[in-house]
């Protein structure tokens, strides 16, 4: 079987919209992964998605990989039905990535999902089950985002996001100011149900498909990061709805990607502060957007370096502890 591959150039048919919402068990739910040097997760973020009960295409969306790790997912997509491998030929950032899959893919639904992320059992069934009972219209279902040992991890539901609760978050001060945690939700008890947020993460996001591309998709004005807040935000703000899924876990590595953190994070602060000028137009926000510009770089630089430092400390650490071992292990030797 050939691989069903893809070109960004080529004309993509659009499904008609329905006023009425699909049912689980009719409708199609298309997963659409954007990677560029994620590193050998990908791999195992793939097989998780071909595999789940649920879903009826995998669209990746390859902006650019090392040749042996693209020689390898051509190999899946040629024996794969569901795969559609979908070649940009540069990085295009994250948000025009999801775009291009999501005109690409021909689901009802579609699960946009970091490829550094492994859908648990039963996930995707979950998902099309509650967005069967959400109705028509846009609206935005998030999933519930796990560490490796199975906490909540941050971000993936939370508050909404203005300059004040940026540089509450930024400078740590969510410990010593009261009502700031409940600008992140990843300690607040759990529901048995759908619930209402006002933003969850674009690493594990479902929208209707053909609402989603009516309404402009991803802002691609963001190349990385911020542009799930700002969908949510553009969401609620033309009448639809933010919901979180509790009952629908997805592990999410993170931090896996070959990139350097400095890229990662240098794009993350000039996203905050597109959607900033976005959405706080006036003369003075305009102004407080711009005194904040250096605040927003400083913290997040430095939590890489002091990341950076940390893992250096524990690899010297670790390194000496080896060697005592070692020498240890010589001197009862020696002593026999």
């Amino acid at each position: 079987m050939a691989p069903r591959d893809s070109s960004v150039g080529g004309d993509v048919g659009l499904l008609p919209r329905s006023e009425a919402a699909p049912g689980a068990g009719a409708a199609r739910l298309s997963v659409v992964t954007v990677s560029w040097q994620t590193g050998p997760r990908l791999l195992e973020a793939v097989a998780a998605i071909l595999a789940a009960p649920g879903v009826d295409e995998f669209v990746l969306v390859n902006h650019g990989n090392p040749p042996d790790m693209i020689r390898r997912l051509r190999e899946m997509a040629a024996g794969s039905d569901k795969l559609v491998l979908v070649e940009t030929g540069a990085n295009l950032g994250f948000g025009k990535g999801c775009n291009i899959g999501a005109r690409r893919a021909s689901g009802d639904w579609v699960v946009f999902l970091n490829p550094d992320a492994v859908l648990r059992p039963g996930s995707m069934r979950r998902m099309k089950a509650s967005a069967a009972e959400l109705g028509s219209g846009m609206w935005v279902l998030g999933a519930r985002i796990t560490n490796e040992n199975g906490t909540e991890q941050r971000g993936g539901r939370r508050g909404e996001l203005t300059p004040v609760s940026a540089m509450v978050s930024f400078l740590g001060l969510e410990r010593f100011l009261p009502g700031a945690r409940n600008l992140h939700f990843e300690n607040q008890p759990l529901a048995d149900g759908v619930m209402d947020v006002p933003v969850v993460s674009g690493a594990a996001m479902m929208v209707p498909r053909q609402a989603f591309l009516d309404h402009g998709g991803f802002d691609e004005r963001y190349f990385l990061h911020v542009e799930d807040i700002d969908l949510c935000r553009q969401v609620r703000a033309a009448g639809g709805r933010v919901y979180f899924e509790p009952r629908a876990e997805i592990l999410h590595y993170g931090g896996t990607s070959r990139t350097s953190p400095f890229f990662v994070e240098t794009h993350k602060a000039l996203g905050f502060i597109k959607y900033f000028w976005k959405h706080y137009p006036g003369p003075l926000q305009r102004l407080a957007t711009m005194a904040m510009i250096g605040p927003i770089f400083a913290a997040i630089w430095g939590r890489v370096t002091l990341l950076r430092l940390k893992a250096q400390v524990q690899n010297f650490i670790h390194r000496q502890r080896v060697a005592l071992r070692l020498r240890r292990i010589r001197r009862a030797s020696g002593s026999r």
